[in-house]
């Protein structure tokens, strides 16, 4: 509900406001078990590894999903260096965006030595999930190379399970607008991969504006939305166009066991962005977030 949004923001103004007052206690704000995307603070991360990660540390996040990966480095860093570096700093490494093109025939057996190489890279980094941020524009021409996709999202699944990894996808808005042959796009995707070899990164506002309702989809394919990325068109909470309120009141049924903060646009620098949308967070009262190691 919109209200509860701006309830929600007006409290976060009022805590940190009772922090300048001199003689006033109150009790601390729970920190919750929230992530942030480092595709965030895309810009200052390129500078500066070290500097970007402390100052996220400090922030109250409780772990990464870096979106930096190339020759078996994450951010230029050997993944058990990026590791230490993220515990050094009070948080683990959840997941990855990783990212490679559906490989034709002849390019298959080279393919998949890249994801191996990627899957041990993050295995060395404590990472949980592998996931694929997003699809090449053929995959929205027709069902039949959406279906090719979708049979190489189960064999990557496939791989990242032998490793201990699960393997999902993560959506933008486009997913949820475009029909083929009467099919959403993104339904169908569901339909055509593996539960046990593929989850779902649902990306709430892209699914918004993508024209649907993301506790639909909870409702209609339970279990299926392990990591969720927590968005909105720029903070969270700053536009009030989010129903945060009923999006969680689902949360079980989506079979969410992490949440992700990702701000892709800003009305502040990209800190001051990610400091809000996690002070909003924790101090709405809906947003519970599952215990788990």
């Amino acid at each position: 509900m919109k209200n509860r949004n701006i309830f929600t923001i007006l409290l976060v103004f009022i805590l940190a406001g009772s922090l300048a007052t001199p003689g006033y206690s109150f009790k601390p704000v729970k920190q919750k078990n929230i992530g942030l995307q480092l595709y965030s603070i895309r810009d200052s991360i390129r500078k500066n590894v070290p500097a970007a990660v402390e100052k996220v540390g400090k922030m109250g996040y409780k772990f990464v999903e870096p979106a930096g990966y190339a020759d078996g480095k994450i951010y230029d860093m050997d993944p058990v260096a990026f590791k230490d570096l993220c515990a050094k700093n009070g948080m683990t490494v959840l997941s990855a965006h990783v990212s490679h093109p559906l490989p034709s025939e002849a390019d298959w057996d080279k393919a998949m030595a890249w994801w191996d190489v990627c899957i041990d890279a993050h295995v060395k980094a404590g990472a949980k999930y592998l996931v694929q941020p997003s699809m090449g524009g053929d995959a929205y021409k027709s069902l039949e190379n959406l279906k090719k996709w979708c049979d190489y999202f189960n064999v990557v699944g496939a791989k990242c399970n032998a490793k201990g990894l699960r393997f999902g996808y993560h959506n933008h808005d486009k997913e949820f607008s475009t029909q083929i042959e009467g099919q959403t796009l993104y339904d169908f995707m569901l339909k055509n991969t593996d539960p046990s070899k593929v989850m779902f990164q649902l990306d709430l506002y892209w699914c918004v504006e993508g024209g649907k309702n993301p506790v639909d989809y909870f409702n209609k394919y339970p279990g299926r939305f392990e990591l969720w990325h927590i968005k909105d068109r720029e903070e969270i909470g700053a536009s009030c166009g989010m129903d945060f309120y009923s999006i969680w009141a689902a949360a079980k049924i989506s079979g969410m066991k992490y949440g992700i903060v990702e701000v892709e646009r800003y009305n502040f620098d990209e800190f001051t962005s990610c400091k809000k949308s996690i002070d909003f967070l924790n101090a709405a009262e809906y947003v519970k977030m599952p215990k788990t190691k």
